[in-house]
């Protein structure tokens, strides 16, 4: 969000970045996928990394292929590196993490997966005490268990069975 004369006034893509997102949630992925590239085709490489930050990770949850989703994924994680600084960025990160832990375990790569899952939990002091951090903190602490970090013990066996929940 931007403020104009002390008002909050929306950012116009991540509005736009939301509406596809509502669309794919609605069950049009295909076309989510579509409208989600196009947007990051307008956007380039110099867009905003906030704005390539937000998209990667759309992007990444329209993909089909556990490598391509990485690939978004770790798209996400490099733009929002080059703006850590900011508030918004920081409260991403513990999800941007566990995106990749999913991804990694999609992918058969266990301890990927555990390094990632450890940095989302180091990562989640920068989450509120609201439903959006209750979530993810919750769903850190499934892939925890399901890696033999957390209090639980093993490995997961359901690799193929892990959706994305936050």
């Amino acid at each position: 969000m931007a403020e104009r004369q002390g008002q909050t006034v929306p950012d116009a893509l991540l509005t736009r970045i939301g509406q596809v997102v509502m669309l794919h949630h609605g069950g049009d992925r295909e076309e989510a996928r579509r409208r989600l590239l196009d947007l990051w085709t307008e956007l380039g490489e110099d867009g905003a990394p906030l704005h390539r930050c937000t998209l990667a990770h759309y992007l990444a949850d329209t993909h089909d292929d556990p490598s391509d989703e990485l690939a978004w994924d770790l798209r996400a994680l490099t733009a929002a590196e080059e703006h850590a600084g900011s508030v918004e960025v920081r409260a991403l990160y513990p999800s941007l993490h566990l995106n990749l832990a999913a991804d990694y375990v999609k992918l058969g790569r266990a301890e990927a997966a555990r390094t990632h899952v450890r940095r989302a939990r180091t990562a989640a002091v920068a989450l509120r005490e609201d439903s959006y951090g209750d979530g993810v903190r919750a769903a850190i602490s499934r892939m925890e268990l399901r890696l033999g970090e957390g209090e639980g013990e093993g490995e997961w066996e359901g690799r193929g069975e892990w959706e994305r929940e936050w």
